[in-house]
Parts: structure tokens; sequence; C-alpha cells
């Protein structure tokens, strides 16, 4: 068996670690990894891996190491575990490795959770394999654009409902930082569908005129401009740069016309990020799980899924226009994606799908 191991404290030193299969045990499965999908998100959950416990799903042998989660397909190639069968397909959270194994539970015919003992706590969205012969959102056509964007569109689409459908006051602009991500995009397809928000995404000068082609912003300003950003009427600010200094313009640019501030990613993730003096409103983390679980909650989760799988396919159809999958296969091609997700190196306008 093979991982991907990337040390804690620097995330460019990575290695491939081998070592041999253990035989399967009792109510576990095994699971060979087919494909799955490398973003800036996954930089994410390197850089908040301790405080986020992102680490914590797939822990490594070595704690200075570890395996960074990607979202992705998997087969069941062996199992101990009743109502998981060899040969069934799964999409769900992964290590950057061949093989892992899970210990399922709950499982029924739409998906299992895995019950292992270093996933107890953890965020149950995160635990849950879906079936793919079972999964109502699954379109073969669209597997490559499942792996890119259906957790970033899920995030971003949560963002559009805190900030839409339970915020207060409802915003009538809402300013969105690193624009040219996936999950960028994806909140700005989401508001562009109301019709009646205006956005502005802010961008590098480098990919300016890639984020002002995918039409899905009002307007487009890069960042050396965000000191002479305007607003229409009251404003929020979604953050998935990270960098503060970029938030202490926007916020005094906006003034008292800023009513909310989130906090999402870092996309600038060796950047500084030392805290700077804002005015009001303060920066709040959006952590999705937890929004998620909450609107479950109030709407039942059957209303939930459903509102969210009609949006998420429109989108699966859309992102054809501005974003292309790129597939590559095997361990050099996986450690080289990572260095230049690392180095920002990869288009916005390609979707890296890797192989094991």
């Amino acid at each position: 068996m093979s991982d991907f191991l990337i040390r804690r404290d620097d995330l460019r030193d990575v290695h491939w670690a081998e070592q041999p299969a253990a035989p399967l045990a009792d109510g576990c499965a095994r699971l060979k990894v087919e494909a799955f999908a490398l973003t800036a998100n996954n930089v994410t959950y390197a850089t908040f891996g301790v405080a986020m416990k992102y680490w914590d799903f797939f822990p490594a042998a070595d704690p200075t190491f570890g395996r960074v989660p990607v979202w992705g397909f998997a087969t069941v190639v062996e199992s101990n575990a009743e109502g998981v069968e060899a040969g069934q397909r799964v999409y769900g959270y992964l290590p950057i490795s061949d093989h892992f194994d899970v210990q399922p539970v709950k499982a029924n015919k739409a998906s299992f959770m895995d019950g292992a003992a270093h996933r107890q706590g953890l965020a149950p969205i995160y635990n849950t394999y879906i079936f793919t012969a079972a999964d109502p959102s699954y379109d073969a056509a669209f597997e490559a654009q499942q792996m890119l964007f259906r957790p970033l569109f899920t995030t971003g689409w949560m963002i559009d409902d805190t900030l839409m459908e339970t915020g207060d006051p409802i915003p009538e602009t809402v300013v969105i930082s690193s624009a040219s991500s996936k999950t960028a995009m994806a909140l700005a397809h989401c508001l562009k569908q109301r019709g009646t928000v205006d956005t502005v995404g802010l961008t590098s000068e480098g990919n300016k005129a890639f984020v002002e082609s995918t039409g899905l912003y009002g307007r487009v300003r890069t960042y050396a401009d965000v000191d002479r950003l305007h607003a229409r009427g009251l404003t929020a600010f979604v953050d998935f740069l990270g960098r503060p200094s970029l938030t202490a313009d926007v916020h005094n640019a906006l003034k008292d016309r800023l009513v909310r501030s989130l906090v999402i990613g870092v996309t600038d993730w060796e950047g500084n990020r030392a805290p700077i003096q804002l005015p009001e409103p303060q920066p709040e983390f959006f952590f999705v799980p937890t929004y998620a679980a909450e609107r479950a909650k109030q709407l039942g989760a059957d209303v939930l899924n459903a509102k969210l799988g009609q949006s998420l396919a429109s989108f699966y159809r859309a992102s054809s226009n501005f974003v292309t999958p790129e597939t590559s296969a095997g361990q050099d091609a996986i450690a080289r994606a990572w260095q230049e997700t690392l180095d920002a190196n990869v288009s916005p306008a390609t979707g890296l799908i890797l192989t094991p």
C-alpha cells in the first residue's frame, strides 16, 4: 500500500511511503482509490490541518507527517463489514493513497459512515461514503465535475444560504476574494441565479481576464484596486484568500456599508496572517459542517439535499464553460500536481483529476 505523506510544518516536504498490506480486520472494508480532484481547497485542509483536525481523518504512522484529505471515487476491493460488498463504488473523503481501510457503520442502500475510533467526533459530512449506484446527484457524464466541485459547491451554496436566506440584514452586494477559486465561482453562480445581488470579484492582475470571462461576477477588480472599492447598499465580504492586509483594505474601503465579513479559506497559505485591527464587523469563520447540520434540522435533511442537488446539477453544466478537467496518473504526477497547487501554478481554467 502506498501513501502520499506531507510534512505538517512544511507543506513542500513530501514523499510516498510504501508498506505491505495487513490482513483486513473484522468489521472493516478495504477501498481502492480510483480518482480524486486536487484544488486549493486541499491546501486549506493542510494549512488548517491541526486547528481544524483535518490531519485526524487519515493518520500517518509518523505524526510529523500527515495525509491530506481529498474528494473522489473509490471501489471496495475487500470487505468484512455487513452491508458493504466488494465491487461497490463510493464517492467521499479519501486519502492520497492507492488503498485505505474503513470501518463501516450505519450501512444502508445509499451510504455508510466510517466508524473507526480515530474518526469519532469528526464532522459526519466528512465521514460519509455515498454508493454511486444509489446517489441521486451522480451523473456518469459529470464525474470529473463531481470530484472538482461537489464539496466546493456545497460550501458556496451554504455561504449563499447564510447570506441570503438566514442573514440579517440581507446584503445587496457581495464582495468575493480569490474570485478565480472554484469555491468562489460556486458562490458567485448561486448569487447570480438570484438575479438581485451585485457581486464583485477580487483577483490578481494575472487572473482578471479569466474571472471576467466566466460571466459569474457583476464586476471584477484587482487586489491593487481594493482601496478604491465601492459597493451598492449593504455589503458582505466573503474571504477565500486569507490575507489580513486585504481584509483590512476591504473593511476600510467599505466602512459602514459592510455588514458581514466571512472567512472561508486560505488560498494565500504562505502569506502573513498576523491579525490586524479592523473596524466592525469582525470577521467570522464559516464552518460548513456546523451550518449544514443546523440547516438540516431547520429545513429537514431531505428538503435541504433536494435544494442543494438541483442547484449542483445546474452548476455542473455551467462549469464546463470555464473549467476543463485535466487527468494525470501515477505517483510522480501527483507529487508534481501538489507542488504546482501550492505554488498557485495551476490555471484557474484547469481542474486537476488524479489517479494513484
